[in-house]
Formats: C-alpha cells, structure tokens, sequence
C-alpha cells in the first residue's frame, strides 16, 4: 500500500468506571473510522485510571485473560463493524503471571497475537515492577491494513533497540500507547519534551513513521500530559496535540515516499552489526 491513514487517541481516561472510559474511548475510534484512519491507536492500559501509581494487591484484579478483558472484547468488536485496526493495550493475567500487553486487533476483529511490554519501570508514581513481569516473548511486528507495523508499550519508546529490532524486522511504520505524566519526586521536571524527542529519534533514525498515543487529566495529582503527536520519515511532526486537548489525530501517510528515503539514507546498508556486541552485554 502506497499511503495509510492512521489515528492517535489523546483523552482524559480519570473515571473509576471501565465501562465510561471503554465507551470514550470507543466513541473516538468510531469518529476515527468515519474520518478514514484504517489504523486506530489508543492509549496505553486505557480501559481506566493509571493504577500504577501505588503498590496495592488489591488492583491485580484488574488484570483479566486476554480474550475476557472488556478492552479486548470491546475493540474486537469496534473492529469487525469498521473495518480498521486497534492495537490495544491491557492489564493481562496469564495464570498467576501479569503482563502489560497488547493484542493487536485486526480489521476482521481477530487477535492477530500478543506482544508483553518489555522494559518495565519502576519509580515513583510508575510502580510498575510491581505489577508487571516483563515480557520475553521478544519484539513483534504484525502485516495489517497493506503494511507492517511494529509496537512498543510506553517505556519500551525509550530504548533505539527496541525501534531498530521492530524496523530490521521489517516494519514501516511504529506505534507507542503510552501513559506518561509528571514526576511525583520533582514537581519541576517536565519529561514531555525529552519524550517527544526520543521517539523522533526513532523516526528519523529508521527512516519511517511514528504515532505516539497518550493520556490526558489528573489522576490523584498526577498530571498527564498528553503531546500525542504522528510524525513522518523524517521525524517532523505531521500532526499533534498538546496538553490538555481531547479527541482524535489523524494523518495520511505516504509509505512509498518513506521507504524511498529510508533506501536512500542508507541507515540499513551501512551497519555493522559485527561491531555492535557490547550492547548485548550487561554493564
């Protein structure tokens, strides 16, 4: 496929109900959907409030198979009536095991498979090492909507490897659900910026389109800043949002243009991987 339109979410996802912050996030999907986006992305564990923020055993109920979650069930069948792509992201039990994962939802609203957040942080306001087990199933990369697309989960926007292994896997395109806000330790700590740059990093450095989903609002005194944004090859933004705006980026992507440049540049031919084994190593 020449272009492919895609979608970012940005909403306030504060209510204790599942059930509102399933139906908001439905309903943005749908105007999505009305507008052409034939890959929509939602912000990360959006189903409700940011739980991470203290460490209470009491919310592993929260967690729930993949294929009985209500976020799941709700965007699979959101998928099948319009017909376009939702990789969605939810709190998984597996067992006595818990995951932060996605389930990418095709256009049929079939789970396509499972990709479990790799880099998990810990810190305060984002306790999440107490929740989560890592995953080790690997990077993923998934053939939807005439392209390949790559996902990493909030944290995992951080780290080149994670980029690099999704784009030498053969994605053209990569999408990060994130929930991302202030920092409890340092009230004047303003990440929003530093965020936005490591993912353009991503962009320009494989030479191919990135969509960044996040929340918005207050949740218990933790500000979540939004700055959800879709950029080119080029690492420009082609949409954006700022802080405490609501609803639905969308943009048109031409991924010929972006698979021309990356040939071009030449990041791909030029590596050397031979010389790349201290980053396998621990430090």
């Amino acid at each position: 496929m020449t272009e492919v339109t895609v979608a970012a979410l940005q909403l306030d996802l504060s209510s204790h109900d599942e059930r509102e912050n399933i139906a908001a996030v439905s309903a943005l999907v749908e105007e999505a959907a009305g507008e052409g986006a034939k890959i929509v992305c939602p912000p990360e564990l959006f189903s409700g409030r940011y739980f991470c923020q203290v460490e209470d055993e009491a919310l592993f109920s929260l967690a729930r198979p993949v294929a009985e979650h209500p976020s799941v069930i709700a965007m699979r069948a959101l998928a099948a009536k319009l017909k376009v792509v939702i990789p969605t992201s939810f709190f998984e039990r597996d067992g006595h095991h818990y995951y932060n994962t996605l389930a990418m939802v095709d256009e049929g609203g079939e789970i396509l498979g499972t990709y479990r957040k790799s880099h998990i942080p810990d810190g305060p306001g984002y306790e999440e090492k107490y929740y989560f087990r890592p995953g080790n199933d690997g990077f993923k990369v998934w053939d939807v909507a005439g392209t390949r697309i790559g996902v990493g989960i909030c944290w995992d926007q951080w780290y080149p490897e994670c980029a690099r292994v999704m784009a030498l896997m053969g994605a053209e395109m990569l999408f990060y659900p994130t929930a991302i806000g202030s920092e409890p330790y340092d009230e004047g700590l303003d990440t929003s910026r530093m965020w936005r740059r490591a993912m353009l990093g991503h962009a320009v450095s494989n030479c191919m389109p990135v969509v960044a989903a996040n929340r918005i609002g207050d949740e218990d005194g933790q500000q979540f800043y939004g700055h959800s944004f879709i950029s080119d090859e080029w690492g420009d933004y082609v949409r954006e949002m700022g802080a405490g705006e609501s609803g639905v980026l969308l943009a048109k992507l031409d991924l010929a243009r972006a698979a021309k440049h990356r040939a071009g540049m030449g990041f791909f031919r030029d590596r050397r991987p031979q010389l790349y084994g201290r980053i396998c190593q621990d430090i």
